[in-house]
């Protein structure tokens, strides 16, 4: 077997090694994979509450009360939020609300419009 460490696609531990001719394993996460199969996938992936894949523009809907800070009452269920832009990091939407301004909202708890 070949000594070859190659880094996980799931969670990037470095340690991947050979479990057979074709296949790696990840002693961090329990990740088995063939190299030869794994797409690599350059850009961002952000999903909704639903497993929708979420895109620079898009529109989504609040789907529970968020509290704000600073702010006398929460952003509404149901409220829509237009023309987002997706980040890196906890919370991954960066968008305006009307009557709140510009904020930070996790892909969890909006649903695609």
């Amino acid at each position: 077997m070949s000594e070859e460490m190659k880094q996980c696609p799931k969670c990037n531990s470095p340690y991947g090694y050979a479990t057979g001719e074709e296949t790696y394993a990840c002693p961090e996460c329990g990740n088995e994979w063939n190299p030869s199969e794994v797409e690599e996938d350059a850009g961002l992936k952000v999903v909704d509450a639903n497993g929708n894949q979420l895109q620079d523009g898009d529109s989504v809907v609040v789907i529970k009360d968020l509290p704000v800070k600073g702010a006398p009452k929460p952003v509404k269920a149901g409220t829509k939020v237009k023309n987002i832009r997706l980040t890196d990091g906890d919370h991954n939407i960066d968008c305006k609300i009307d009557g709140f301004g510009s904020m930070a909202l996790k892909s969890e708890f909006v649903r695609k419009a």
